[in-house]
């Protein structure tokens, strides 16, 4: 088959690889869409992932598709099954299992290989985290689960409360899906680079959008639209030190900052302790996502109550797939959906 192998920073290659087979509890998908997100530029762009792989390794993370084949012992499941897999599952055993802190789990068992014409899915993924699509939902909606399950345990861990205004900082995919979570009940404040993306988070229902080229001084326009005070909750969506820096001066005193965005390995900040400790401001860095989250945020997709769709700017052959990345990093594209080209040969 097929497949895009990433062997180090900016070095992603199509080659051809063996096909995949279950082994027992597993199942393997033939890949309908398979969606880029912002995680994997990072990766690519950084040469690898502190938690979720090591070059050289087969490549991205969310994707949904058909069961192909099943494993021994697998029940439950029959081949035909329209699917999408969470690229991870928890142990269910270990210490933060067991106070239900499923992201922390130190044994998940992770999953990478999307960008592929197939997927074997682990057996503990296919036990804990593989969930039916339904059969009137796009595969490349379906296959936007996993960024938005951590964003939605990204917004249980913000403490939120009605008539909260609310910043988000960074108008990717994850700071536009906050946006969209968020609006119905929340003031969201949305910054970001780019008019396109902007004009989308408008449209997903940010109350305000703001461009930082034109608009730098982000905290002094935070404490004007807030009697000078601040944002009650501020959501880093960048995985940028210093944007977790902004992220902490836009906040109020009693706020909530969600350091979300992953920053690059072993970068530090610098944080005022006047300001952390006269405030009681609460830090929190909020990582991945759960098994509950996963199943809501299918869910949320399938309802089609918010349009998730303006998220996928095109729909591209596997083949393409190095001009992509090139436009994910020059900001063209926020997410696209991948699929098997024709000439495919697996």
């Amino acid at each position: 088959m097929l497949a895009a192998l990433l062997y180090g920073q900016e070095d992603l290659r199509l080659e051809q690889v063996a096909d995949p087979s279950p082994d027992f509890g597993e199942v393997v998908i033939k890949v309908g869409a398979a969606t880029t997100c912002g995680t994997d530029l990072k990766v690519w762009r950084r040469g690898g992932h502190a938690k979720m792989l090591k070059p050289p390794t087969l490549f991205g993370h969310e994707a949904a598709g058909e069961i192909v084949a099943l494993g021994a012992g697998v029940v439950g499941w029959q081949i035909g099954d329209r699917v999408v897999a969470n690229n991870s599952a928890p142990c269910m055993e270990c210490f933060f299992c067991q106070h239900q802190e499923y992201s922390l789990c130190p044994n998940l068992t992770w999953n990478n290989g999307t960008f592929a014409e197939y997927l074997k899915i682990p057996a503990p993924i296919v036990q804990h985290n593989l969930l039916r699509v339904p059969d009137d939902l796009p595969l490349e909606l379906a296959a936007m689960t996993e960024p938005l399950a951590c964003v939605l345990h990204g917004v249980a861990r913000s403490q939120i409360k009605p008539r909260d205004r609310v910043v988000v900082l960074g108008d990717g995919a994850i700071g536009l899906m906050f946006v969209a979570t968020l609006a119905d009940t929340v003031e969201v404040l949305l910054w970001g680079g780019n008019d396109q993306r902007l004009e989308i988070g408008q449209k997903l229902g940010a109350a305000k959008t703001f461009n930082y080229h034109q608009n730098p001084d982000i905290p002094g326009v935070v404490k004007e639209l807030t009697q000078g005070w601040g944002a009650d909750v501020v959501i880093e969506a960048t995985g940028v030190p210093s944007v977790w820096e902004t992220a902490i001066a836009c906040a109020r005193p009693g706020a909530t900052v969600n350091l979300f965005g992953g920053c690059p390995r072993d970068t530090k900040i610098t944080v005022n302790t006047e300001q952390l400790h006269y405030s009681e401001l609460t830090l929190k860095g909020v990582f991945h996502n759960t098994p509950e989250y996963v199943r809501a945020a299918l869910d949320l997709i399938a309802s089609r109550q918010i349009p998730f769709e303006l998220l996928i700017s095109q729909q591209r052959p596997l083949t393409e797939l190095k001009q992509v990345f090139d436009d994910m990093k020059a900001r063209k594209v926020i997410k696209v959906a991948m699929v098997c080209s024709q000439d495919c040969s697996s």
